[in-house]
């Protein structure tokens, strides 16, 4: 045992420039400054909370006071707080420092994460620093607003704060990836994603949320990822107006679009006829996403095109007329809609097939 107070390892020198500060009745000079600066990086370097640090000048101070003539004890308290004010810059620059080097490390642990360019067991080391735990399957979901989000942003900080409230310090990561909040769960936990989706679409003033599907290991947190961005561009291209997609439940749309050729030559043969009608196929395109929509009811699709039953029966027909397929015939009706599905992945008629 040394008898030191916590801290006093990083005041060597403190008491010197003290003595020395206070018998000139100067202040202290650029060198005095850097050294308790120094002083000052170390202990923070070394953990060494700033409250005990401070305690242990001011009691420095307090032996050094009865050894001081009356003058000079004077001006010991202007000494010491230019001795602490310069130590704390020390201390805050390199507490600074460490939280710019621990966000530069998450971030490109993150970019890893999601891409797999690390080494999986590497990537599964590092995983445990923050908080992940890569030998258990992973579910990932990503929610996407009308603006970008970032890490500090008033959003993200409320999802991550109701995130913490509620499940505590689970192994749960939040981040942000291209202006889109990330949150990585584990797989036997959904009920973490789902409170981050509720969340997010309500910070989000109403953005969407896509939940990937768990996968095991390091590569099943990207496999998961990539289903939520794809499930994202998805929604986008299909009209897809739910709040929360999950990838499990669109798996039919990634198999239609396998084989593009096949899709493309259905969509051509079995839409095409529709270029023919007065304004072109857009109009009874519509028609028809809204109908299939709908689950076939001719009112209700009436009404989400603002058109009278009566109008929407005669495009029904002139569908039928046009592509020889009846739109209201159960065999017939699933190649149209395929049709239609594969006509709204395929982007046509804005895109030439």
């Amino acid at each position: 045992m040394t008898g030191r107070e916590p801290g006093e390892e990083y005041l060597d020198g403190y008491a010197e420039i003290l003595e020395s500060v206070c018998a000139t009745r100067r202040r202290l000079t650029r060198e005095e400054r850097e050294t308790l600066r120094s002083c000052g990086e170390r202990a923070a370097e070394a953990g060494v909370g700033l409250r005990s640090l401070v305690r242990a000048h001011l009691a420095a101070a307090q032996r050094v006071r009865p050894g001081l003539p009356p003058a000079a004890a004077e001006h010991l308290l202007s000494a010491v707080e230019q001795a602490v004010d310069a130590f704390a810059e020390g201390h805050e620059r390199a507490q600074l420092l460490a939280v710019r080097q621990e966000e530069a490390a998450r971030r490109e642990f993150i970019d890893d994460l999601l891409y797999g360019r690390s080494d999986l067991g590497r990537l599964a080391e590092r995983a445990e620093r923050f908080g992940l735990l890569l030998s258990h399957a992973h579910a990932v979901a990503v929610a996407q607003g009308p603006e970008p989000y970032s890490d500090g942003y008033e959003v993200t900080r409320t999802v991550e704060s109701s995130l913490a409230a509620r499940f505590g310090n689970r192994r749960i990561l939040l981040t942000t990836k291209d202006g889109r909040l990330i949150c990585v769960a584990p797989a036997d936990e959904p009920d973490v994603l789902a409170h981050f989706a509720k969340q997010a679409y309500a910070a989000t003033g109403g953005g969407r949320v896509a939940v990937g599907r768990p996968h095991p290991g390091a590569g099943g947190v990207v496999h998961s990822y990539e289903e939520a961005l794809n499930a994202l561009d998805l929604a986008d291209r299909m009209g897809l107006d739910e709040p929360v997609l999950y990838a499990a439940d669109l798996l039919v749309y990634p198999v239609l679009t396998r084989d593009r050729q096949a899709m493309a030559e259905l969509v051509r043969t079995v839409l095409g006829p529709l270029q023919e009608a007065r304004g072109g196929a857009r109009p009874l395109l519509d028609t028809l996403t809204a109908y299939f929509d709908t689950g076939c009811v001719t009112a209700q699709a009436a009404r989400r095109l603002s058109l009278s039953v009566r109008a929407m029966t005669y495009r029904l027909d002139r569908i039928h007329r046009l592509t020889g397929a009846d739109p209201a015939d159960p065999v017939q009706r699933y190649t149209l809609q395929t049709a239609v599905i594969g006509a709204r992945l395929l982007d046509w008629p804005r895109q030439p097939l």
